[in-house]
């Protein structure tokens, strides 16, 4: 099918899941999917070939990261998102916040780091130097320090879709794969100082990231209720749903911010549970690092503290 233009040349039937699934390639996110489960691959087997062990919970995150934009921009998903607000907002809640979470938990950075080889001269910059070298920029720092992460999460939505710009992008095939793969990437450098799986320049500790986490949802919240709320359509290029479709535009926006509403919550809910077994992880790593400690000196702590107490008392006496 066409993608062109707001896809009001495509007089496509009314919605259902099966039109919506079947297979209706991008070849921009098509050629990006499977280079990405290529690399990840040659990557993991990489590492087993020398004896290296890679989680296979990792894998199973990544590769479903991956799907999840596949689906998305792979499928009818992406021809009825280009004259359905309601499918629109499928895909922008999908891949800027399923579809990046998952990719975290598959923690890329740390695959490619385990994985590329160290330059074979000294003061050489081999692919992996390069990653380090972009790891400890400042560009880096930057982008993904919350000052900047949350409010570009925020503008992604309000400074998208209330002022003219989405019309604008949405009118070319260029413009429609430029905004996609901006969601993408807001998801990315939003959730990563949060996930905390992958090294990076930020790494708050848990409460930190909590608050962090959910400092964006109430305006994502107020974005879905605007949309909800609203008498009229907001945005043109759903405003005039061709007949086909068998669609009301004001009753498809209003699904669209049902839908960025519910979204709000799901995915802070799975992150917040990947938070919290990330901290029990960390505290039983350290509890264990505690007790190493502890058998290697004879628990010296311990009797340190104890004597404090016994001075303490003596003193009192």
């Amino acid at each position: 099918m066409d993608h062109s233009g707001h896809g009001m040349t495509m007089d496509l039937p009314p919605f259902t899941l099966g039109r919506g699934l079947a297979y209706s390639p991008d070849l921009f996110f098509l050629i990006g999917c499977a280079l990405a489960l290529a690399l990840y691959g040659w990557a993991v087997l990489r590492l087993r070939r020398r004896g290296d062990a890679w989680p296979v919970g990792r894998t199973i995150g990544f590769v479903l990261g991956v799907l999840t934009v596949a689906l998305m921009m792979c499928t009818g998903l992406n021809d009825y998102g280009m004259v359905m607000f309601s499918v629109h907002m499928v895909q922008h809640m999908v891949i800027s916040m399923v579809s990046p979470i998952l990719l975290l938990l598959g923690a890329p950075v740390t695959l490619a780091l385990r994985a590329l080889p160290v330059a074979g001269r000294r003061g050489a910059k081999g692919p992996r130097e390069l990653l380090l070298a972009l790891l400890h920029s400042r560009y880096l720092r930057v982008i993904t320090h919350p000052a900047f992460t949350i409010p570009l999460f925020i503008a992604s939505l309000y400074g998208l879709y209330f002022t003219p710009l989405f019309d604008f992008l949405m009118g070319s095939t260029t413009g429609h794969i430029a905004m996609m793969t901006h969601f993408l990437a807001v998801g990315l450098v939003f959730f990563w100082p949060i996930m905390g799986v992958d090294p990076g320049p930020h790494r708050p500790g848990y409460v930190i990231r909590m608050l962090e986490l959910f400092a964006g949802m109430p305006f994502h919240a107020f974005f879905g209720i605007a949309l909800m709320m609203a008498s009229e359509p907001m945005v043109a290029t759903y405003s005039s749903p061709s007949a086909s479709l068998g669609i009301d535009a004001l009753t498809d926006q209003n699904a669209a911010g049902g839908i960025a509403w519910a979204f709000s919550e799901i995915p802070s809910v799975l992150v917040l549970i990947a938070l919290v077994f990330q901290w029990y992880r960390s505290e039983q790593r350290q509890a264990k690092r505690s007790d190493r400690a502890a058998d290697r000196d004879g628990d010296q702590e311990l009797a340190r503290y104890n004597a404090y107490l016994a001075s303490l008392q003596a003193r009192g006496q």
